[in-house]
């Protein structure tokens, strides 16, 4: 086979050179995963495992073709391709024998067949593979080390493992065909929730945000961000917390975020005055902040309402005002920076202009009016995410059609057979993209779910979960502040290794007993709580895989940067804990309470952010910083007198601040 010389789309994994074949069969399959999904979503529902297997076949089909089992960088040869080819078996195997045998399989209610069990092993097997090939080797030695745990006891099948582990947590131990039945054939493993959630509700809108960004909604965000802030100081920097605001919501991941916006706003931050570092870090922060705006989060809002039982469209409600706090926490930080080193905004005439802005691309927020009114109208979401990819579709599709036959025969182009011809030529060309894009962007976030789906299986067949409530309250000493740095501290670890939403299921499975049962957090709160920490692996070093995306682009150190990132996105771990100690701004009470606590909230990450720069209307010495930082630990606690206190001295260190600003004769800028 001939090496093709037209390269793929992106792969999340980096570019690679692929046969032309190949290529082709990728798109193939693509499509039919994306036609699949999208005729199960609003046309024919389909039973759980039926829908569960074939998407995870059809997955895993796409991750063994995109993804080379020595890497990009090597052409498969002789044994890459018997590799791929009895993978790929394994893959047609996996969905192919739940879908023929589900009846029979159901009917022997738990006493499983030794071709069963066989086949659970060797799904088991191609599950992790294709893991480590579309998400990387920490996941798959995660679920790795989760099997042996399970078989490690007395019963199991590595006895001499369960000798090692500390008293709390041994086991009984499994056979290897209680794990492979349990993994494949019931309802906590493979094919469990995190996978259920992945195939049907995340799927689609990961569909609806390729659509999107092929007809170009990501450039009318950008664009609509710089009219919007542009001429202010530090313009492109908070063009870039608006427009990552608006596309991260939708895009599902934060990476690819940093990519799309941040090759606009990063060489404007930098050319404004920002530093490479500054430029990639406040692009990391933003992008990352879209995984927690609603209405998409990533994955998040959809895994919240699946495992607290809560309707979708309420856990997006309760999201709104945190995701505000973060994003204008990040805002203050960017506009402070801004200050300090006196900085102004870009000449009007490089900004788009908003009317022109609207008038271009006005049609791409009626998708988005079309999906948040059937959200309040309480439809499914995957009927909505259906009927969104259907609207932006046919919003496409009519502005084209327009423009082609009324606006560009007054441009001097003629409708003709030849031009129409051409006309539904691109746009097919265009529905394959998107189509193709779509599912190429949900085989990262689906292997993740499978793996997870591993990890919770082996939790709850062996007991985990309890054990692990008991260590935290025991290492802890009952005080809910430790344990929140101790989950915390789990998700920095995991973050390392898995992916947001592989760490925020495991997380949950592991400490979300303990947060609501020993600790009496609210249910909404402690996955909430678990979800943003679990976002930290984008920003936090020395693991920041946004960060090292933002110093990519700005071409500046990446440990550097993530660290700036780190910096910006302080948010992540300030706003869980005012969730945790003012449950009424998530869980709901009076107005007025809710109101105070969301201003109270804001004040405070603004004075955060003043105090951490030294910087606010004028240089800030230390004995205010100190204030402020005492200040925030009283509004954080939940007694009306503290709250009370901390504003107070926050007004009058912020106060005091404004006047000596006033009583300063103009200078030169401050130096970051």
């Amino acid at each position: 086979m001939h090496e093709s010389t037209q390269l793929p789309p992106e792969m999340p994994r980096g570019i690679v050179i692929q046969p032309r074949t190949v290529v082709w069969t990728i798109t193939a399959v693509a499509v039919g995963l994306s036609l699949f999904q999208l005729y199960s979503a609003g046309i024919q529902p389909l039973g759980l495992f039926y829908q569960r297997s074939i998407h995870l076949s059809l997955i895993m089909i796409l991750a063994f073709l995109m993804f080379p089992a020595f890497g990009p960088t090597r052409k498969r040869g002789l044994v890459g391709w018997g590799l791929d080819v009895m993978f790929l078996a394994g893959a047609v195997l996996t969905g192919g024998y739940l879908v023929l045998n589900l009846d029979e399989i159901f009917s022997r209610a738990g006493f499983w067949s030794n071709t069963d069990i066989l086949v659970g092993c060797i799904a088991t097997v191609t599950v992790l593979e294709a893991s480590r090939r579309a998400v990387g080797f920490g996941m798959t030695v995660i679920g790795l080390l989760a099997i042996a745990y399970a078989f490690a006891g007395p019963r199991g099948e590595l006895p001499w493992l369960g000798e090692w582990m500390p008293g709390i947590l041994e086991h009984r131990g499994y056979t290897i065909d209680r794990v492979a039945g349990h993994l494949y054939l019931g309802q906590e493993g493979i094919f469990g929730l995190p996978l259920g959630v992945a195939a049907t509700f995340i799927f689609i809108f990961v569909l609806f945000g390729a659509f999107l960004e092929c007809t170009g909604a990501g450039k009318f965000f950008i664009d609509m961000a710089y009219a919007a802030t542009g001429r202010q100081r530090g313009g492109p920097a908070k063009a870039a917390v608006l427009a990552s605001a608006g596309m991260g919501s939708i895009s599902g991941s934060a990476i690819a975020n940093v990519v799309t916006t941040g090759a606009f706003t990063i060489p404007l931050m930098k050319r404004l005055g920002y530093s490479g570092k500054q430029a990639g870090g406040i692009e990391a922060a933003a992008s990352t902040g879209g995984q927690i705006m609603p209405p998409l989060m990533g994955a998040g809002a959809f895994l919240i309402a699946e495992y607290t039982n809560t309707p979708y469209v309420e856990i997006v409600k309760i999201s709104i005002l945190p995701a505000i706090m973060y994003f204008a926490t990040v805002y203050l930080f960017v506009h402070i920076i801004a200050l300090k080193q006196g900085m102004q905004g870009l000449p009007k005439d490089e900004l788009p202009q908003m009317r022109q802005v609207m008038k271009d691309g006005w049609h791409f927020l009626l998708p988005l009016a079309v999906l948040v009114w059937l959200l309040a109208m309480s439809m499914s979401p995957m009927r909505v995410g259906f009927y969104a990819v259907v609207s932006i579709l046919a919003v496409a599709v009519l502005r084209y059609v327009l423009w082609f036959f009324f606006i560009a025969p007054r441009q001097g182009q003629s409708v003709t057979a030849a031009t129409i011809k051409g006309l539904i030529r691109a746009g097919i060309a265009k529905l394959i993209e998107g189509l193709e894009l779509g599912a190429r962007n949900a085989v990262a976030v689906s292997m993740a779910c499978a793996v997870a789906g591993i990890i919770v299986g082996v939790v709850g067949l062996t007991g985990l979960g309890l054990k692990f409530s008991s260590m935290m309250l025991a290492f802890s000493g009952g005080n809910i502040l430790l344990a929140l740095v101790m989950v915390l501290l789990a998700s920095l670890v995991l973050g390392m290794g898995l992916p947001v939403t592989a760490s925020y299921i495991v997380l949950i499975v592991l400490v979300g007993p303990a947060l609501t049962q020993e600790f009496g957090i609210p249910l909404l709160v402690a996955h909430l709580v678990v979800f943003w920490y679990s976002q930290d692996s984008n920003v936090t070093p020395p693991i920041a895989l946004a960060g090292f995306a933002g110093a990519a682009i700005a071409g500046s150190g990446p440990m550097e940067t993530s660290f700036q990132a780190w910096k910006f996105a302080k948010g992540l771990y300030l706003i869980p804990l005012f969730m945790v100690f003012n449950p009424e701004i998530i869980v709901g009470g009076p107005v007025p309470i809710v109101i105070w606590n969301g201003f109270i909230a804001l004040v405070a990450l603004g004075s955060f952010a003043a105090a951490l720069e030294g910087y606010l209307f004028t240089r800030m010495s230390w004995f205010p910083r100190l204030a402020i930082t005492a200040a925030i630990i009283g509004v954080f606690y939940p007694s009306l007198m503290s709250e009370i206190a901390g504003m107070v001295v926050m007004v009058i260190a912020i106060g005091a601040n404004w006047l000596a600003s006033k009583r300063e004769a103009p200078s030169t800028p401050v130096n970051a």
